[in-house]
């Protein structure tokens, strides 16, 4: 850093300094690529299960792989995305991938509510219920914190700025 940009630096809010950080750390591009390969491999791998199935597959087995597929790639594309940045995202990363998160749980609830009320007593139905639910509102309240958290960080970049 040369001299010039010193004073520059230490106006920079603390709190502001460590979090945008924290968001272009090797660790988080690390744990950001971990999630790319995750969700493409899983795809891949669907794929390429349901591609070498020697008879057509079910209705309900192919939505199912479908919708899989879809999920890793959605995780594959979001890493990808946020790799490719090389700037501060301030949390719209965790906005998304909460949002990603939220779309999922909401799927997988969904259908497996379906299963069971098709397939399952009455017992099984409520406990799948009660499962999706309080999945599905740990999500909604993930996406809650992830979107405070932006909040505060361009609040905090405004006010740095003189926005």
């Amino acid at each position: 850093m040369t001299e010039h940009n010193r004073p520059a630096r230490r106006t920079v809010p603390e709190r502001l300094e460590r979090a945008l950080a924290a968001e272009v750390s090797l660790r988080s591009r690390l744990r950001h690529l971990a999630v790319g390969l995750a969700g493409g491999c899983g795809a891949a791998v669907i794929a390429v299960l349901w591609a070498t199935e020697p008879h057509a597959l079910p209705t309900r087995t192919r939505a199912a792989f479908a919708a899989l597929i879809a999920l890793g790639l959605a995780w594959a594309v979001f890493a990808a995305w946020v790799l490719s940045r090389r700037r501060p995202l301030f949390a719209q990363d965790r906005v998304l991938s909460a949002r990603i998160a939220l779309a999922a749980t909401v799927i997988t609830t969904l259908g497996a509510v379906a299963l069971a009320a098709a397939r399952g007593s009455t017992a099984d139905l409520a406990a799948t219920a009660a499962g999706g639910a309080a999945l599905t509102a740990t999500a909604v309240l993930v996406l809650l914190r992830a979107r405070r958290r932006r909040r505060e960080l361009v609040r905090l970049r405004d006010a740095f700025s003189g926005r």
